[in-house]
């Protein structure tokens, strides 16, 4: 990366990173939760969850030919406490007819396929300078968004095509490709897409950084976010733990849909997320809900304004997802 301005600039060619194969992981392959252990010890249900699993399948069901659809945004816990397989199935089911994330849910899936494992221990890495330091994700992660850039691919489909085996720009032999949730929505040919920012994700700091070709596939997917948003008349959308980056996106995406005639009316949203809220407060300054955007865009705005219906979802992940799996589960 090249720089010709007045200001210091760091020296990304000194860095220096390690094989991937020596860093302990937080995350690893027995650990992941698939669909039969789910189906065979199934969780309590919960009626928030069970009504929005119900109006789901009631909108994949009857919107097949209308293309109502389902959005599942994230961001990268679902990945790191390994249900990957479980939002991989409802990908190959037709629960979801979109995939969103930002930098870091593109990040441990990709790990997650390279070797089966992801998620660093980062107060142990932070000291010694070995925080994002794995060589194969930066240099493999990098070379592969340089490549989508100048064939003018996605962000998602260029490293969703190298998963699949494409040669993006050269094959890598990826370990578990079947729990890649980029790989099973491109192979599904549904749309997906990564939203990510500049020097906030482990393969900014890499030597092969390379920030026209990170923000020129990440653009891209924006636009692909937006056409979807286009025919979400009806349809479902699904915040699962992005705080910040994807209710921003969606309220922007909303906003160039309506403005070309395609407002998203009627459509459900659903805010997952742990803390405990009040939706009612999202307006009032005072209150600590009015400064979270999930809850103010996801939860209250964007369905009021379009006629549609919100709700929070407050709990852990590691309850709340696969009851959601489940309850849709019995519904496809």
């Amino acid at each position: 990366m090249q720089y010709s301005g007045r200001y210091p600039f760091f020296d990304f060619s000194k860095v220096e990173t390690y094989p991937i194969a020596d860093r302990p992981n937080k995350l690893t392959f027995d650990q992941l939760v698939w669909p039969a252990q789910v189906r065979d010890n199934p969780p309590p249900p919960r009626e928030d969850i069970e009504h929005i699993a119900e109006h789901i399948a009631e909108v994949r069901t009857t919107g097949r030919a209308t293309g109502r659809h389902v959005f599942w945004m994230m961001g990268a816990h679902a990945i790191k406490l390994g249900h990957s397989p479980l939002i991989v199935d409802l990908i190959r089911r037709g629960a979801i007819t979109l995939v969103a994330t930002q930098g870091a849910g593109s990040i441990h899936d990709f790990e997650l396929a390279l070797l089966g494992e992801t998620s660093e221990d980062v107060p142990r890495a932070l000291p010694d300078g070995l925080f994002g330091m794995a060589r194969e994700t930066g240099r493999i992660m990098n070379d592969s968004l340089a490549e989508g850039n100048r064939r003018k691919l996605g962000y998602a489909e260029s490293l969703g095509r190298m998963i699949l085996g494409v040669e993006v720009p050269y094959r890598v032999n990826f370990r578990h490709p079947e729990v890649s949730i980029l790989a099973a929505a491109i192979g599904q040919g549904i749309p997906v897409t990564v939203h990510a920012t500049m020097g906030t994700d482990i393969i900014d700091q890499h030597p092969g950084f390379d920030g026209e070709a990170k923000g020129g596939c990440s653009g891209r997917d924006f636009g692909i976010f937006a056409a979807a948003v286009c025919d979400l008349a009806e349809g479902v959308v699904l915040n699962v733990g992005s705080a910040v980056t994807l209710p921003e996106v969606l309220l922007k995406a909303v906003s160039m849909a309506s403005n070309v005639g395609f407002p998203p009316h009627g459509m459900m949203t659903a805010d997952f997320d742990m803390r405990p809220a009040d939706c009612a407060a999202e307006a009032d300054p005072s209150r600590t809900e009015y400064y979270y955007r999930d809850l103010k865009s996801i939860a209250v705005r964007i369905p009021r304004a379009f006629d549609g219906h919100g709700h929070y979802v407050q709990g852990n992940f590691i309850d709340t997802i696969p009851q959601l799996w489940s309850a849709l589960d019995r519904r496809f």
